[in-house]
Order: C-alpha cells, then sequence, then structure tokens
C-alpha cells in the first residue's frame, strides 16, 4: 500500500492512506460473533451479561494493546518489558488510591471517579516516564535486532518485577472498586455490572482519542506515514527518531491505564498481574494487525467475547478457543484485518 500524495484547497499537499476495498468487512466480525452466540447460550440474560463482561475485558485489553501496536507498527520493536508498565501503572494507583480510601468509599460517584482520575493521571505519568527511560536505556541500543529485543525486553520485565516486590512488599495489595461503580443495575431479569459500564466508557473515550489524534492531526499522520514506510517519513525531513521515542512514551502512558483498569477488575494487585496478560495482549496485536488501532480494537473485542462465551459454553476450551481465532484470521489475512505496514 503505497502513500498518495494530493494538494488540498490551499495548494498544500495533503498526505492520506488509501483505504482497501475490503477494508469495512472486519467490523461486522464482533456483532456477527454476538449474534452467532444467542442461540447457543439460550437465556437471554445471561447472554447479555457475558457480552457484556466481554466488552468490558475487551475494552480494557484494547487499552493495553493499543500503545504496543503503534511501537510494533512504528518502531518495529518486539517489547516483550510492555507488562511491566501494566502491572507498575496499577502498583502506582495505590499511592493515590489508598490513601484517598474516604473518596473511594463515599456514597458519591463524582468523589469516586476524581479519586480514579488523580489514579490514572499519576499512573499515565509514571508509566511514561519510565517508557521514556526504558527506550532510552534498554531499547535503543537494539533497534533493528530482534532476537536481542526479546532478551533485553523481558529482561527489563524481570527486574521491573522485583523492583515492584522491593518497593510494594512481595503479598497481594488489595484494590476494591469504589462505592459508586460496585455493584449492578438491574433491568428486568438482567444484571449489568456498574464497572463493566464504566470501563466500555473508558475504552470508547481511548479509541476515539486515538482515532482523532492519528487522522486528525499532523502527528497522527506522521505516525500512520511512518507505520507505513518510516525510511520515507525520514526523508521528507522529520525526525524519526523523536517520533519513536513519542510513541513509545504514549504506549507505556496507555498500558499504564490500563494497569488501573485491570488493578480495579481484579480488585487484588500482585507483581505479575502484567505478564497475565501479555499472551493476550499479543493476540490481539497479531489479529489486528501491526499498527492498526482499529484492528487492534475489533480484535481485542473478539478475543474477550469468545473467551467469555467459550468459557460458559465449553470451558475445558476456552484456554485455546483465542489461539484458534487467531489461527483462523491469517488463514483469512496472514498480515492480520488491517495489517499494512510493509517491512
Amino acid at each position: 500500500m503505497a502513500i498518495v500524495q494530493r494538494s488540498d484547497t490551499t495548494g498544500r499537499p495533503a498526505w492520506r492512506l488509501p483505504r482497501l476495498a475490503g477494508d469495512r468487512l472486519p467490523l461486522l466480525l464482533v456483532p456477527a460473533l454476538v449474534l452467532l452466540a444467542l442461540p447457543l447460550i439460550g437465556a437471554f440474560p445471561a447472554w447479555i451479561t457475558l457480552t457484556l463482561a466481554g466488552l468490558a475485558m475487551g475494552m480494557m485489553i484494547f487499552i493495553m494493546a493499543s500503545g504496543l501496536t503503534l511501537v510494533f507498527g512504528l518502531m518495529d520493536v518486539l517489547n516483550f518489558g510492555h507488562g511491566a508498565f501494566i502491572s507498575i501503572g496499577a502498583f502506582l494507583a495505590t499511592l493515590v488510591l489508598l490513601p484517598l480510601a474516604a473518596w473511594m468509599q463515599a456514597d458519591n460517584i463524582w468523589m469516586n471517579l476524581a479519586a480514579i482520575a488523580l489514579a490514572i493521571v499519576v499512573a499515565m505519568a509514571g508509566t511514561g516516564a519510565l517508557g521514556l527511560v526504558f527506550e532510552r536505556v534498554i531499547v535503543r541500543p537494539v533497534y533493528g535486532q530482534h532476537l536481542k529485543q526479546i532478551l533485553v525486553t523481558m529482561g527489563g520485565l524481570i527486574i521491573a518485577e522485583q523492583m515492584i516486590h522491593v518497593l510494594w512488599g512481595p503479598q497481594q495489595i488489595a484494590l476494591p472498586l469504589p462505592t459508586g461503580i460496585r455493584g449492578a443495575i438491574v433491568v428486568g431479569e438482567v444484571a449489568l455490572e456498574r464497572y463493566r459500564l464504566f470501563a466500555v466508557g473508558v475504552g470508547l473515550v481511548v479509541l476515539i482519542g486515538m482515532l482523532l489524534v492519528l487522522n486528525r492531526t499532523r502527528l497522527g499522520l506522521l505516525i500512520r506515514a511512518g507505520v507505513e514506510n518510516s525510511e520515507m517519513v525520514q526523508a521528507l525531513g522529520y525526525d524519526i527518531r523523536r517520533l519513536f521515542v513519542l510513541v513509545f512514551v504514549a504506549g507505556s502512558a496507555l498500558a499504564g491505564l490500563g494497569g488501573v483498569m485491570w488493578g480495579l477488575y481484579r480488585e487484588v494487585l500482585v507483581a505479575g498481574m502484567g505478564m497475565e496478560v501479555m499472551v493476550l495482549v499479543f493476540i490481539v496485536i497479531i489479529i489486528g494487525g501491526l499498527g492498526s488501532v482499529w484492528g487492534c480494537f475489533i480484535g481485542a473485542l473478539m478475543v474477550a467475547l469468545l473467551a467469555n462465551y467459550t468459557g460458559f459454553l465449553m470451558p475445558k476450551v476456552a484456554l485455546g478457543s483465542n489461539i484458534l481465532l487467531m489461527v483462523l484470521i491469517l488463514l483469512w489475512r496472514p498480515q492480520g484485518l488491517y495489517g499494512g505496514a510493509k517491512r
């Protein structure tokens, strides 16, 4: 896929990425999966509950994976240390949420949301800053060397987990949900869990924000062009290395946000929680296609929904269902749903 140069009404060149004819087809996969599950599950309330749980889980996986897919697509970096930022983000949130326990336990939704918002800001700022150090110290010396990238980023992940043990101790840390988003909203026979609705809302905000940045700003244009052809972007006079760093920091910050959401979802924090979810993150990125936000979003929803449906229908095959989904998607589209970057 080539980048096409056109002129806008002012006579200045306007760069855009041409769309493929079949680009809309993957958008039908999620609703098709949801509708297919209804007759298999049978009971409508159970289907609604499982679907909401899958959407919430998918949104959290998307938040954690979205930054990494851009790092893969733009920087061609196999960052197995991404899980460390998920764990660190969750533990940084405790620096805010535990001292503000009174806000979390207050019967006031706005105080609850204010505490979570402060925790998210601290987690994203902290993981973004750590991402800058991680890129400079660990990733930068091994650009273009995939085997070394795997080894050094895994080493960074192990070191980060041990530092969590040093700073927060080896014990589990409870992170209960705030009062305002605990429990469920009952509509007839259907119970809609408040936190899952909240997670869906946060995921949609992140998706819309990323799409606006990538499609409506010069920075986003450079990122998309860099995913397609980084050599061309550098030839046009832009500092691709600075763009690398910015994307890596943003991806680390998004991992921190995902860690906060995942920690509240689990309600218990352990140092290895980031590594536990990294298998799903990598499956989502491969399914969606390197560098594609839309592909990552669709892949995350499909992975989470399938895991919830199969866990209810056939618990013994739930673990392998996502591997099968990845194989089927790659047989259909070897580069992923929206994989267009060429290496």
